[in-house]
Order: C-alpha cells, then sequence, then structure tokens
C-alpha cells in the first residue's frame, strides 16, 4: 500500500507558513497539520522558557509522533511548522520552506505582538536562513518560497506537484 502524500512546510515564524499551509491543503485536497496542536495533544511540552516566552519542546518526540501520523494517514496532508523539517526526508514528498524580506518580518512579528527581543531572534533566524540550513543536514531539498508580496498558489503548486513526480 502506497503512504498518502506528505508537504512540510517550514520556516522563520512570520514569513507565511500558516497562511500558505493552509492554502496549499485546500488546494492539494489534503489534511492540514498544526504542529502546536500535536505539541498540545501529545504532551510534547518540556517547559516554558520565560525570557523567550516560548514553551521548549521535544523536538525528537515531535518527529516521532508526527511521522506516526504520517504512517497512519489515508489521505495526503500538509504539515506547518517551523519544526517541521524533523521529520524523516523519507516521508515527505516536497519541503517548502518560508521566506521574507527582513522590513516584512519585522512588520509582521510586531504586529502578531512580539516583543522586540522575539523579533531580533526570528530576524536573525531569518537571515541566517535557519530552518532552511536544518532541512538540508536533516536530509530534505527544500524549496524556498518568497511571501514578501503575496503567495503566489499556481506556482506553488506546480512546484509541490513537479517534487512529488520526482519522488516517485
Amino acid at each position: 500500500m502506497e503512504r498518502a502524500r506528505v508537504v512540510i512546510v517550514t520556516g522563520t515564524p512570520g514569513t507565511g507558513k500558516t497562511t500558505l499551509a493552509r492554502r496549499l491543503a485546500k488546494a492539494l485536497k489534503c489534511g492540514y497539520v498544526d504542529v502546536n496542536k500535536v505539541v498540545e495533544e501529545e504532551g510534547l511540552r518540556e517547559g516554558y522558557d520565560r525570557g523567550r516566552k516560548t514553551f521548549i519542546v521535544d523536538e525528537g518526540r515531535l518527529a516521532k509522533a508526527i511521522e506516526k501520523r504520517i504512517r497512519s494517514a489515508k489521505v495526503g496532508m500538509v504539515i506547518d511548522s517551523h519544526m517541521s523539517h524533523m521529520v524523516s526526508p523519507s516521508l515527505v514528498d516536497s519541503c517548502l520552506v518560508t521566506t521574507c524580506g527582513l522590513k516584512t518580518l519585522d512588520r509582521r512579528l510586531r504586529k502578531k505582538g512580539y516583543g522586540r527581543a522575539k523579533v531580533d531572534e526570528n530576524v536573525q533566524a531569518e537571515i541566517f536562513d535557519t530552518c532552511a540550513q536544518e532541512a538540508r543536514e536533516l536530509g530534505h531539498k527544500p524549496v524556498m518560497i518568497d511571501t514578501t508580496k503575496g503567495i503566489d498558489l499556481k506556482r506553488v503548486l506546480a512546484l509541490v506537484k513537479k517534487g512529488m513526480k520526482k519522488k516517485k
């Protein structure tokens, strides 16, 4: 039995992952997986970092929980998280990394209510291309999607479908 198709959408917070992932899931008629919900449902929080105002997540356990969902899925899925690239590349058909211009990212994060330190941390992650680098190190072949001026869903769909054909 062939497993369901899987697209992961990763990238620095504020670069448009969720917008892209939701639109992509709808267009591909796939399930949408919000990794934050998986973390909550599976009890994967290890604590809270007060300085960064964020929960600490066991990335290894998270990857295993998502991989378990992938293996049991009957329909394709689009997985949304800046940590989705932790999933084994052998289970993923397409790895998309959202990016955007630094001024745009700064504006989006401030609009979300992020404090200056958190904005700066995420801008630095974008400068250093952290999510794409980690994805490559883990064996993914990321496709970069710049969302500075919005999302060209037709272009993204063409890239995803092209990537899926190569995997067959």
